[in-house]
């Protein structure tokens, strides 16, 4: 067993900084490189991507990365885990696989975790009575089932330990918790079995900061945004993890950004409901146990983790179609910027009625002014320009490319010293709502292939 490993962010998002990953496997040692690609919205695009062409449906910044990467992973064997995979991580495999082979590289160990997308038995499952109804608000399913575009279930960390137990340097999975990419190396290094709660926690803690990239070392930090050195070089940040459960979060020394007790608090909070209840498919971990203390310059000790049993559920993220939206910006310039917005918005408003569209909701900012904060900010007594943005979402596809016919006659027909108007007239787009429920683990299994080209 190691005494410690370094697991690093490499991505927290897809479109995240391309250069992070490199960085991390090139300005220091690391033992792992995790990288999180895929957001709730980005499994709906996905699919529609597989439906054109079969061979895609995952995340293609992927494969150019692990072309360039490669020697080096394999010189240095450095493990690489990611839900790139997203609804086609076989094809995925293969892409770099083929990559693999351009370089001359062979003797490659790639595992995919399969079983998360359950799009095609959501019938098959409610005729065995499992609902899978809104977890917010109780809806039934079958209100939106004929415009489902995604379904899968979050795996945890078991299904990519398993992997890594079989050799696989490089372990591609679908939707995957973003936590469990940091806890399986923790668990297949340090031997921890699934029902250690206090370490599968700290695991799963250690995870919820990495997720976010750059976000815990500096990136997006409200406290003291100013005293961050160096934010155009950031180095993401990495978890120094030991077999006892204990964490350091650190960055590779002479990269930008900071990491401080702060920087990892702000984290923490991102995206926490209870914070006694932070549920993965792994454990509970309660939140209100976790204890910060600086280690040394950019090093923050995370001790202290107390953990529960897991669910006897897997959370499903699913997707469906929810009619279309438009949106056009117009810019009016000083003098009375904000009353010439108002103006203009009264006037467009007056119009849609006119032609008797009707929309689920009509929504306008004026960027500028009030558009972050509302009420919350003080309003400037006077400003320079303020950006008209509003936009409407509707069933109605007619209804809502007429709305974007009538941004454009404004210019001349409305208030005057407009400008910004670029790019045509905007056009609907779909709009992709969340399903969120619950499915006995029971009712999907994992499937880990490893295979060596």
């Amino acid at each position: 067993m190691k005494e410690r490993i370094r697991i690093a962010s490499g991505q927290g998002f897809w479109g995240d900084l391309l250069t992070a990953p490199r960085d991390q496997v090139t300005r220091g040692e690391v033992d792992y490189l995790v990288m999180d690609y895929l957001a709730e919205v980005t499994m709906s695009i996905l699919q529609k991507q597989r439906r054109k062409n079969p061979s895609l449906g995952y995340a293609r910044d992927l494969v150019p990365l692990m072309e360039h990467l490669l020697p080096l992973l394999v010189k240095k064997n450095i493990r690489v885990i990611t839900n790139g995979g997203g609804v086609n991580p076989l094809a995925c495999r293969d892409a770099i696989f083929e990559a693999a082979g351009r370089l001359g590289i062979s003797g490659l160990s790639i595992g995919v975790v399969l079983g998360d997308d359950i799009l095609g038995r959501l019938g098959d499952l409610r005729a065995h009575g499992m609902t899978l109804n809104n977890m917010e608000t109780g809806e039934d399913l079958a209100s939106v089932m004929d415009r489902v575009m995604s379904a899968n279930v979050y795996f945890g960390a078991a299904p990519i330990v398993e992997a890594l137990n079989r050799g696989a340097l490089i372990v591609i999975t679908g939707r995957t918790t973003d936590t469990g990419l940091t806890l399986a190396p923790m668990m297949h290094e340090f031997g921890w079995r699934e029902k250690e709660w206090d370490r599968l926690a700290a695991g799963t803690v250690a995870g919820h900061i990495l997720e976010c990239g750059g976000q815990a070392s500096g990136g997006n930090f409200s406290a003291d945004w100013h005293a961050v050195p160096d934010l155009a070089h950031i180095g993401f940040p990495i978890a120094e993890a030991s077999p006892d459960g204990s964490v350091v979060i650190t960055k590779h020394r002479g990269t930008g950004g900071l990491v401080s007790v702060q920087t990892v608090k702000e984290q923490l909070l991102y995206e926490i409901g209870n914070p006694v209840d932070y549920i993965t498919p792994d454990c509970i971990a309660d939140f209100t146990t976790i204890r910060l203390s600086a280690d040394g310059p950019d090093r923050v000790r995370v001790s202290g983790v107390k953990g529960r049993s897991a669910t006897e559920t897997y959370k499903v993220s699913m997707s469906y179609l929810d009619g279309y939206a438009a949106a056009g910006t117009l810019t009016y310039a000083w003098p009375e910027a904000l009353e010439k917005c108002r103006a203009a918005d009264t006037i467009l408003r007056t119009r849609l009625q006119d032609l008797g569209l009707r929309f689920d909701e009509i929504r306008t900012e004026f960027l500028g002014y009030n558009s972050c904060h509302g009420p919350l900010a003080p309003a400037p007594a006077e400003v320079n320009e303020v950006v008209l943005r509003i936009g409407v979402r509707g069933k109605d596809y007619a209804a809502v490319e007429r709305f974007g016919k009538e941004i454009a006659p404004l210019i001349l027909t409305g208030p005057p010293s407009v400008t910004g108007f670029a790019g045509g007239r905007p056009k609907p787009s779909q709009v992709i709502a969340y399903w969120p429920a619950l499915l006995p683990k029971s009712a999907v299994q994992p499937d880990v292939i490893v295979e060596t080209h």
